[in-house]
């Protein structure tokens, strides 16, 4: 299964962990292709069977702004992707008053493409956690596994 992988990154921290998950699956057996700042276009082009979003959350509950180029894209031209597997690992600070809103917002957007999401969205706290990447791992079999199933 071809996967395609975007992620939302202020400081480089959801950078490092997308590219930890395509690490990940692709041990896994999956087609895993991590693609930072990707036009519309070009993931049209890559055709992904399944869509993970990896991002963090800025200012008041919105996206960075390495994400927003295809967020609006996707939202402007809603490619029918109807059924496809979709899956958002949002990193967040529950200190702020929006947790992981940036993660809400994709998820949204999944759902207005027709995505389905085949794991819950996982949430992880800048205040609990000081590597992500591991602590992501359990959520990342749990989506492996469903991706292969």
């Amino acid at each position: 299964m071809k996967v395609a992988i975007l992620s939302g990154s202020v400081y480089g921290t959801a950078e490092e962990v997308a590219r930890h998950a395509e690490k990940l699956l692709k041990a896994a057996g999956l087609d895993a292709h991590y693609l930072p700042r990707v036009s519309l276009d070009e993931l049209l082009a890559f055709d992904p069977e399944a869509l993970l979003t990896v991002t963090a959350t800025t200012g008041m509950g919105e996206l960075p702004d390495n994400l927003l180029p295809i967020y609006s894209e996707l939202r402007d031209r809603l490619p029918n992707w109807r059924g496809r597997p979709g899956a958002v690992l949002a990193l967040g600070d529950s200190s702020y008053d929006v947790y992981c809103g940036g993660g809400e917002l994709i998820r949204e957007l999944y759902a207005e493409l027709g995505l389905r999401e085949v794991v819950e969205m996982q949430r992880l706290d800048a205040s609990e956690t000081v590597t992500p990447e591991v602590d992501a791992e359990p959520w990342l079999q749990s989506l492996i596994a469903a991706l292969k199933a």
